[in-house]
């Protein structure tokens, strides 16, 4: 897939969200494999929200670029021995699935800081090689976010499966929606529904989602 420009992106949000009659949701650039110059470039168009898969790696972006202000997601699988450096160096952790890495991100989130912004991540196909937890679990981990002073909870993160039939993944993108509607519920301070990807973000906003993970159609293939 060959990169489109920043602008082409946020027409194509903006078009999906209008047929849906949905506001505009949110961007999120996955800069992970990218070069520091190459986030920078795309923060010189407006791009401010920038997602990364490991944490060491973020790291020496989020020092590079520590003069642009960039807000920064971790979305990729979290490690419990790595949860501490997440809670000092980030914006937003979207990939919260378990009550272990609840714990250890707010007992590392510095009081100094805002409180850490998080999603719960949820594997809504139910597949063995996706991390998230399962939909009965969201209720107890998010009244364990809630707890925890140093986090905020802001809602939910998935990666439906990439069926082939248009059918199933707006099955899943709907069985999202409800969750995020029932957890909404729950706690009215809940207003974030991170799905979609490059390949298929126009159907996710259609569904719902408030925020967008769009890396390869922002930066061209990875090599």
């Amino acid at each position: 897939m060959s990169a489109l420009p920043l602008s082409t992106i946020l027409l194509n949000l903006h078009n999906a969200a209008a047929a849906a009659g949905r506001p505009d949701p949110r961007l999120l650039a996955v800069s992970k494999t990218q070069p520091a110059d190459a986030v920078a470039a795309l923060a010189a168009q407006g791009q401010r929200a920038f997602g990364e898969n490991y944490v060491q790696e973020a790291v020496a972006k989020i020092d590079a670029l520590a003069a642009l202000g960039l807000e920064w997601h971790l979305i990729g699988h979290l490690q419990s021995n790595k949860a501490e450096l997440a809670a000092q160096r980030f914006d937003w952790v979207q990939s919260v699935d378990r009550p272990k890495l609840v714990a250890a991100l707010a007992a590392h989130r510095p009081a100094a800081l805002t409180p850490l912004n998080v999603l719960i991540q949820v594997n809504i196909d139910d597949e063995d090689s996706k991390h998230g937890c399962t939909p009965e679990a969201v209720p107890a981990l998010a009244a364990a976010i809630d707890a925890a002073p140093t986090l905020r909870l802001r809602g939910l993160m998935a990666i439906p499966a990439p069926w082939p039939e248009a059918s199933r993944r707006a099955a899943a993108f709907e069985r999202m929606r409800d969750l995020f509607q029932a957890l909404s519920a729950t706690h009215p301070a809940v207003d974030t529904l991170s799905m979609g990807m490059s390949g298929d973000y126009p159907e996710a906003v259609a569904h719902g989602a408030t925020l967008v993970r769009i890396g390869t159609a922002l930066f061209g293939a990875r090599h």
